[in-house]
């Protein structure tokens, strides 16, 4: 989505960037900041079973000294439970992202729930822009991130107080492998992201979330620094590596982290 830096007439360099701790929003944290952008952090703890990602997200902002917030709304848990994601009874869904699939992992609303609260922050501080990681990978399973929702929501954005905000979505039309390409250019550690919906002590290697991070890993021929408890072949060459079973004896690296 091509829109500029920030609204008309709208003097600022700081962007709140909606950050869960995942691959997508930590390559959307990284550019923003090699924008030379001021930028506010902004996480969401929201009764999701991978809530670890919060943890991850923690230690990314500390080590960087990008102001950090994360926003307690597990009060709205009964609102939005209908979904894997945030009901621990449900099953997980496994295998490839497919609407047939992985329709049980829609939390109902997210995006803009989240976005909303951002906005309300951007306005809040004084920042022109929200940054969020919405990606073409997501287009055929998750509504609120397809274009037209990005763009109604922009447009709410622009209006929705005294001072626009703009929505930026700098990988709107991006798959998930370009997005990891973009990242490894800027020099970025992906052993500091977490991307598994079951948010166990590691990767499970078997739902949707990873499958498809793992697919990312292997279109860039590049070996994933996370450590999984089962790596699929994935149509292609195997990716287990010989060393997993080594590697997931390693001490925790978010033990005791806050």
């Amino acid at each position: 989505m091509t829109i500029p830096a920030f609204p008309p007439g709208k003097a600022t360099d700081t962007t709140v960037v909606i950050y869960s701790g995942g691959m997508d929003s930590y390559t959307v944290l990284h550019r923003a900041l090699r924008e030379g952008l001021t930028v506010h952090a902004l996480s969401f703890d929201y009764g999701q079973r991978h809530r670890r990602e919060l943890t991850v997200a923690t230690r990314v902002c500390r080590a960087l000294g990008v102001p950090h917030q994360v926003v307690d709304i597990r009060a709205i848990h009964g609102l939005i439970d209908n979904s894997a994601l945030t009901d621990a009874d449900r099953e997980m869904p496994e295998g490839d992202y497919s609407e047939a699939n992985l329709t049980a992992t829609v939390v109902p609303n997210r995006n803009m729930i989240l976005l909303s609260l951002a906005i309300a922050k951007a306005a809040n501080i004084g920042a022109g822009r929200v940054d969020y990681g919405a990606h073409g990978g997501d287009h055929v399973l998750y509504p609120d991130c397809r274009p037209e929702f990005v763009e109604a929501m922009n447009a709410a954005a622009g209006i929705a107080n005294f001072d626009p905000v703009q929505l930026h979505a700098p990988y709107l039309r991006s798959t998930k492998a370009e997005i990891l390409a973009d990242g490894l250019a800027m020099g970025l550690d992906y052993a500091d992201t977490w991307t598994c919906y079951q948010g166990g002590e590691l990767a499970c290697g078997r739902c949707g979330s990873c499958r498809e991070r793992l697919a990312a890993f292997a279109a860039n021929g590049v070996e994933d620094p996370l450590s999984y408890l089962q790596q699929p072949c994935l149509q292609r060459p195997c990716l287990q590596r010989p060393s997993d079973a080594a590697r997931s004896q390693r001490p925790d690296p978010d033990a005791g982290v806050a």
